[in-house]
């Protein structure tokens, strides 16, 4: 059995900001039909790794291949061209435009030829009700302002965008990172959807409640180097945490609370015997003199 080719590939990619060191070394492999989540905390180097994927960084050293072929985007555009898709965090949306504006944008389907070509607004209305039908999400009328769905809605229609215009990629940043329970839920089965349909999806967070159940692979980042990647099957959701996290940092932080905890029940303690209990800052209490 051949080994699978991974849809797109990372080998010791690194990117350089002057002295900055912003990525170091970076390996990953993400394969179509699969969610490899990309995990760090703020300033691990995720939004680095993603506009160098994307095409928004040039790579200072390493390499970059889709479908195994050796590649380098000059710009995003060439990136999208080539099938990978970004949803930023900020969704690039404009609120008080429509849906299907926000749908089509660039890219609006036209009929007539010549200087009678004008754009056809009647199938673009259908073709954005259409796809966000296909994820759960029923739009009674595609005309309305995007600005009027949740946050959940609006990154899925970012997403149904990116899908329907032909992404063989789909890399998401941050996408549940300001959404409660419920709209986050709506992205997640949406990602599961868009696994399914065969695209490899680069899931970018810092939440592993949101991450795990979607995932099939994790790599994790830190201070811009790569802290490993891991099978699903291999690493429970405690362990990503822990890696996440530190360990060390955590132990400290619980030695810290039992302190604070230990400190609380003397005092209380103490009250509750009757005892003086020193406030620190506070002066020493002076004792009364005794008269003969």
């Amino acid at each position: 059995m051949s080994e699978r080719t991974p849809m797109i590939e990372m080998r010791n990619v690194s990117k350089h900001f002057g002295s900055v060191i912003a990525l170091s070394d970076i390996s990953m492999q993400v394969y179509s039909g699969e969610v490899m989540c990309l995990l760090g905390d703020n300033g691990a180097g995720k939004s680095t790794l993603i506009k160098t994927l994307s095409g928004v960084h040039q790579p200072t050293h390493g390499d970059m291949l889709l479908g195994g072929k050796p590649t380098r985007f000059k710009s995003p555009a060439y990136a999208l061209d080539a099938g990978i898709a970004t949803v930023f965090q900020d969704l690039a949306m404009i609120p008080l435009m429509s849906i299907t504006r926000n749908f089509f944008m660039g890219r609006e389907p036209t009929v007539g030829w010549g200087p009678f070509k004008r754009i056809d607004w009647k199938h673009a209305d259908r073709i954005a009700k259409q796809e966000m039908a296909k994820i759960g999400i029923d739009v009674r009328d595609p005309s309305q302002p995007v600005g009027t769905l949740s946050g959940g809605e609006r990154q899925c229609v970012a997403i149904a965008r990116a899908v329907y215009f032909g992404a063989k990629v789909l890399i998401l940043d941050e996408p549940t990172s300001a959404l409660g329970v419920k709209q986050a839920s709506v992205v997640l089965r949406y990602i599961a959807k868009a696994r399914a349909d065969g695209l490899a999806v680069i899931f970018i967070t810092h939440n592993v409640h949101h991450a795990y159940p979607v995932a099939d692979a994790f790599t994790l980042l830190a201070r811009g180097s790569s802290l490993g990647t891991f099978r699903k099957e291999d690493i429970s959701r405690e362990e990503v945490l822990n890696m996440m996290a530190g360990g060390a940092e955590l132990e400290s932080l619980d030695a810290e609370l039992a302190e604070f905890q230990r400190s609380d029940q003397e005092q209380k303690a103490a009250q509750g015997a009757g005892a003086p209990v020193s406030t620190p800052g506070a002066p020493p209490q002076a004792h009364a003199a005794g008269g003969h």
